[in-house]
């Protein structure tokens, strides 16, 4: 009796798994590598893996997830079909020639992704927490109006606090302020923590949030993005999430090496129409309607070229990895790459291949502090590759390594939120500066040297010495990189 039951479950676990397979190689239509991968989970573990597909696996439905009726009010549609008429007819106003050298991706980014060209911006990097958390600080205390805030982590640790505090002074104030972060990050956090603010008037939003306590269906689609914009004027994109760990405070992890850009101009208002696309699909009851205080005219405050292309799974393309590659295809001398998280898919794998075989000198920089050791090892994987091509691959020693950078150059370069990996191409919805300027390209490339001298380079004569127990753990998680 026992026997046939368990022959019973055994026949239905199986019949379940061949119908998923079937379900994601015929009806999904997912590419090759990934369909494996699940392929290989739904065998190998068969009842937790089912579990698995549901919560990480599903596809986000294509539906229009960020609707915003004032966003016409702005004008961003005839703006963009102006730029792209005049940047065609070669009428447009290239204030500078890094820009128009770049055309083409200035281009691809207007038409895919509605990216506006601006080219009054005046770019502050910041390369450690501390600095960037002051000057954060400092910019929310001067607010005026409104401070919109947008973090994948958000902890109400001791830096959390310390904003916190702000936000309640400024709410006092009469400052409307809004904070947004995502339920899958901040997995600790929830509405009532904010009770204070909210009592104030502030508004706080969590996105694609739980539906039971440790269950959420859409957990596997992450806002991975970090923004914060003030009064319409200065807006703050990059790497730093709000935690103590981003000031070098974890033991884990060491020194944190991040990017941030500060940024005043007139690409704080495509930041500003970002997050207000975020929110409203956060939010139920508290959607943000058009103002002029949103957008109000910003005086000429410097000379950058700027484009904020945004990314995830709502798109048909995968936007940002599509401006990597059309970056990485334009170098002519040099790429520098720095990213946490390196586990390319084959087109981005063949560029940078082609980049090095061509004799272009392609570097790049990996953490030596794995946070996800399955990621890690796959990392390793793929710069032993790329170093038999001909790369060069540094291993950051000085702390964990968490800034997502790519330098061309001298000339053009992006930062923020994207990092290398399937996950940031077509699951997280991501968040990237486009930068067109010689000053600026060069102080990133030479912030990318200075680490260097805090590196070891991973030659191929070391990178061939490493262990069979390495051999395996790389094998192992190449395997599955493509769901990693």
């Amino acid at each position: 009796m026992a026997a046939s039951i368990y022959g019973f479950v055994g026949t239905g676990i199986l019949i379940l798994n061949i119908s998923l397979a079937i379900a994601l190689i015929f009806l999904e239509r997912r590419d090759a590598s990934s369909t494996w991968a699940w392929i290989l989970v739904l065998f190998f573990i068969p009842i937790l893996g089912f579990g698995i597909y549901l919560l990480f696996g599903r596809r986000l439905r294509r539906k229009t997830l960020f609707r915003w009726e004032g966003k016409s009010k702005i004008g961003i549609d005839k703006l963009i079909e102006f730029q792209m008429e005049a940047i065609e007819d070669e009428s447009f106003d290239f204030r500078l020639d890094d820009a128009s050298h770049y055309k083409d991706l200035i281009i691809m980014h207007l038409n895919n992704n509605h990216a506006v060209l601006t080219q009054d911006n005046k770019v502050d990097i910041f390369t450690d927490g501390r600095e960037k958390f002051d000057a954060l600080l400092f910019d929310l205390e001067n607010a005026k109006d409104h401070i919109h805030i947008q973090y994948y982590i958000f902890r109400l640790d001791n830096l959390g606090q310390e904003i916190y505090k702000v936000l309640l002074a400024k709410a006092k104030q009469g400052v409307k302020v809004r904070i947004l972060y995502d339920d899958t990050g901040s997995r600790s956090l929830r509405k009532r923590h904010f009770h204070e603010l909210i009592k104030l008037g502030g508004r706080v939003e969590a996105f694609f949030p739980s539906i039971l306590p440790l269950i959420n269906p859409r957990m596997n689609y992450r806002n991975h993005r970090k923004i914060v914009v003030i009064d319409g004027r200065i807006g703050y994109i990059g790497g730093f999430n709000v935690g103590d760990e981003y000031l070098g405070k974890k033991k884990k992890f060491g020194y944190w090496r991040d990017t941030h850009l500060r940024i005043e101009g007139s690409s704080v208002h495509p930041l500003q129409t970002r997050f207000i696309l975020d929110w409203n699909q956060a939010s139920a009851e508290h959607d943000i309607e058009y103002s002029d205080r949103f957008f109000p005219a910003i005086p000429l405050k410097g000379s950058v070229g700027l484009q904020i292309v945004s990314s995830g799974p709502d798109s048909e393309w995968e936007q940002i990895k599509n401006g990597y590659l059309k970056l990485i295809m334009m170098a002519k001398k040099y790429i520098y790459i720095q990213s946490p998280y390196f586990i390319p898919d084959a087109s981005f794998m063949d560029t940078l291949r082609v980049a090095c075989l061509s004799g272009i000198d392609v570097r790049i920089m990996i953490p030596n502090k794995p946070d996800h050791l399955f990621v890690y090892w796959a990392t390793y994987s793929y710069v032993g590759e790329l170093i038999k091509a001909g790369a060069k691959v540094f291993i950051y020693e000085n702390g964990f390594l968490h800034t997502k950078m790519i330098v061309i150059d001298d000339e053009a370069s992006t930062v923020a939120t994207a990092n290398i990996d399937v996950r940031s191409f077509k699951l997280n919805f991501e968040v990237n500066a486009f930068i067109y300027d010689n000053e600026t390209s060069h102080q990133l490339a030479e912030l990318f040297e200075e680490d260097m001298k805090l590196s070891t380079e991973l030659t191929w004569e070391l990178y061939e010495k490493r262990s069979t127990m390495i051999k395996f753990k790389e094998s192992l998680a190449r395997l599955i990189s493509p769901i990693l």
